[in-house]
């Protein structure tokens, strides 16, 4: 049903019109208050306009709170999560991305699964923000956040951190 409601947002978004993509998603997402889906997908094209206009067309605290309705929506999909955590780390709110990210990661041991790509682009994505905020990386603020990017840099390679601790002594 969900995908029934979006289809003309859909439909303009193929056609190469985001903007009233977004505008249309805007109004569905009023109309459709419990639906999760049309909250971020709002949230991701709105997202997408902006980056393409390179301004802010859509206020950053509207799209993040599309993305905290669609997550509080859908408690269960760790796409939501993602996502959240990655816009996060665009507006440079380095602890609710980590935070969220942290989240995510718990949410994949717990379905045993190992790290994934999101969680390895998201620790060269961590480092590459805290290294335009804080270039010497000796706030110890940011010492945590480099450790758990480290690691799940490590995991994404394949490796326990122990294991890699150990090859990279040798």
């Amino acid at each position: 049903m969900s995908a029934e409601i979006m289809e003309p947002a859909i439909e303009m978004f193929r056609n190469g019109d985001l903007k009233g993509a977004v505008e249309k998603l805007e109004t569905l997402a009023k109309e459709n208050k419990d639906v999760a889906m049309v909250h971020h997908t709002y949230a991701e094209f709105a997202n997408m306009l902006n980056t393409e206009e390179q301004e802010d067309v859509v206020p950053g605290t509207k799209i993040m709170m599309s993305y905290k309705k669609a997550m509080e929506l859908d408690e269960e999909n760790d796409e939501y999560i993602a996502d959240f955590a990655g816009f996060a780390l665009e507006c440079r709110r380095i602890p609710v991305a980590v935070k969220e990210f942290q989240r995510y990661s718990t949410r994949l041991k717990m379905a045993d699964i190992p790290v994934d790509d999101v969680l390895y682009n998201a620790a060269r994505n961590i480092v590459d923000t805290i290294e335009v905020i804080d270039p010497e990386k000796k706030n110890p603020m940011v010492q945590p956040w480099i450790k758990q990017a480290l690691e799940w840099a490590v995991g994404g390679l394949g490796y326990e951190v122990d294991a890699a601790i150990e090859i990279l002594k040798e």
